[in-house]
């Protein structure tokens, strides 16, 4: 008579690249399939770039100085753009689960939640990539601007608001796990409640003093500081960069905390089978 090995009553915990690379490729053949969903990362992006770099351009046909530093908008409508598409990015790949009640059957499988985070992360990169390089590339020959002069500090920015957009964006979809799909607008309007505080536009000093220490308490108040820096005064602050580091540090600590701990909770309270009910 045969041996049979009895089945594992649990599924395995260990840290598996394979299924992170799985779901990434999942999002990305979800994404090819659909032309219009491309259209759509680029479109946004390239817009914002437009509207605002001809408002550059008018501006900068004044004789007042002051008014000459708005060339710095088109970098900085840019590097909002990151921030902003990293958190929409896993947001949204969050959201089409639940659309389309996915969650029951992606936890079938050994699929680890943290795994699923770390694809959530992955696709996000590659929406804003597709989304804020054409934009970039179009500013060049519209106004002879180029963001990709800044060299290696534009590297750090980028990475730095990625990982500030994706902690917020895991946030927000654990709020949404928590609370159901009508919490889902937070998915676009949460990101922008740092908006006003993260100086895209004008710098920190603006903001009332009672506002500028939790100004100061955001990552992307040093990247746009930094920006700023960069482009008038030719200078790297690399202060700023390690602040940047040291706080995205603690916010992505914090988002996959929130996130896991949420999920632990829907779990087994049965949400990850009724959500969209």
């Amino acid at each position: 008579m045969a041996d049979f090995k009895p089945v594992e009553q649990y599924p395995d915990r260990t840290f598996d690249l394979r299924r992170i690379g799985s779901m990434g490729l999942r999002y990305l053949f979800l994404l090819r399939s659909s032309w219009t969903r491309i259209i759509e990362l680029a479109y946004w992006p390239i817009m914002q770039m437009v509207l605002w770099g001809f408002m550059s351009q008018f501006l900068l046909t004044s004789e007042s100085p002051v008014i000459k530093t708005a060339g710095m908008l088109i970098a900085a409508v840019l590097l909002w753009d990151v921030m902003f598409r990293s958190n929409i990015g896993v947001a949204i790949s969050f959201l089409e689960e639940m659309w389309s009640r996915n969650l029951a059957q992606l936890f079938a499988s050994p699929l680890r939640p943290y795994e699923w985070a770390l694809s959530l992360l992955f696709i996000s990169l590659v929406r804003t990539i597709i989304g804020v390089i054409p934009a970039a590339i179009l500013a060049i020959p519209f106004y002879s601007y180029s963001i990709f002069d800044m060299g290696i500090p534009l590297i750090a920015f980028f990475i730095n608001l990625m990982i500030f957009g994706g902690a917020i964006g895991l946030i927000v979809s654990a709020l949404v796990l928590r609370y159901g799909m009508g919490a889902e607008s937070l998915a676009w309007v949460g990101i922008f409640l740092v908006a006003p505080i993260s100086g895209i536009y004008y710098p920190i000093s603006i903001l009332p003093d009672w506002l500028q220490p939790i100004a100061w308490a955001l990552p992307s108040a040093y990247v746009f500081e930094g920006m700023r820096t960069v482009l008038a005064d030719n200078v790297f602050r690399a202060d700023f960069l390690i602040n940047a580091i040291l706080l995205n540090v603690l916010y992505i600590a914090t988002g996959f905390a929130i996130f896991l701990y949420v999920f632990r909770i829907a779990r087994v309270r049965g949400f990850l089978v009724q959500m969209g009910e």
